[in-house]
């Protein structure tokens, strides 16, 4: 009998996830969302449609990849949650960005109950998901990053065990973090260029040539400031704002002062007061544009 993988949540990036692993893993997946387009395009690779209660009866192997904590503690703590249906032997991999504090509580409640638990946060943009190029940051005992580590490669080029419960969060998250804050630079280095009368193109093509070169700069620098190109179903603002809340809270919570994440917050809440909230985060550059009234 063939193993089944359930798949809980298929949006902007668990489709394409969710898609790679059926393809390449050889096992059933059965996949659950509130939206059935994704599903009815899974259908193709031969993803079958399921509830969660039908996931759960027939699957050992849980995948999660959702929104943000407040769905992962939902679909996990709330009525009729995961926990509650917990089997000997579960294991259940969370792909979404969440909080560090619930990662673990996570780990403990699974632990508690004889199963496995592991934060598997993803980088890097939708197309890495469709091309199952994507860095995956692991929080997990060693035995379950062994165990989970063939399936997680069926998504990603690169997996990387960051330590215990809660640790690929963290670093999930500082990624991002610092993501933002070269969005930001970016963004800032855009508007005074072309306020002074030097092409954008120019700039950052030249950019690319010397120290400030990066990853953000070749991507969201290039292919979205420069171009005015913010498309929705990306990585929206509104889904950034969520992922530096949690670095933000990090850093209160053990003290450390985080002043370039308060910036990129303000110029991200800026950017959803001008309605580009459901835009690509890095949008942010409107907001330095409106500032200085040269949008």
């Amino acid at each position: 009998m063939v193993e089944s993988i359930g798949f809980i949540g298929v949006g902007t990036m668990g489709e394409p996830m969710c898609r790679n692993l059926a393809r390449k893993s050889g096992l059933k997946v059965l996949a659950a969302d509130r939206d059935p387009q994704p599903l009815q395009r899974l259908a193709a690779d031969g993803v079958a449609t399921a509830s969660v209660d039908e996931i759960t009866a027939s699957c050992r192997t849980i995948f999660l990849s959702l929104p943000g904590g407040k769905e992962v503690e939902q679909v996990c703590l709330g009525d009729g949650g995961l926990v509650s249906k917990v089997k000997l032997g579960w294991t259940v991999i969370d792909l979404s960005t969440a909080p560090v504090s619930l990662a673990r509580r996570l780990f403990a409640e699974f632990e508690g109950r004889a199963s496995a638990f592991a934060d598997a946060p993803v980088a890097r943009t939708r197309q890495a998901a469709i091309d199952g190029t994507l860095s995956i940051m692991v929080g997990s005992t060693p035995e379950c990053f062994a165990r989970i580590e063939p399936l997680l490669r069926h998504m990603a080029s690169e997996v990387t065990h960051c330590g215990d419960a809660g640790a690929g969060q963290a670093v999930k998250i500082l990624n991002n973090m610092i993501l933002f804050q070269t969005g930001v630079a970016l963004a800032e280095a855009l508007t005074i260029a072309r306020a002074n009368g030097v092409d954008g193109k120019v700039l950052l093509e030249t950019l690319t040539k010397g120290s400030a070169d990066s990853f953000a700069l070749r991507n969201h620098g290039m292919k979205a400031m420069l171009p005015g190109v913010f498309p929705e179903r990306a990585f929206s603002t509104e889904y950034a704002l969520k992922d530096l809340s949690y670095a933000i809270a990090m850093a209160e919570d053990k003290g450390v002062p985080a002043l370039g994440a308060d910036v990129a917050r303000e110029l991200m809440e800026r950017a959803v007061e001008l309605g580009y909230g459901k835009e690509y985060w890095p949008v942010l550059l409107k907001a330095i544009e409106d500032a200085t009234g040269k949008g």
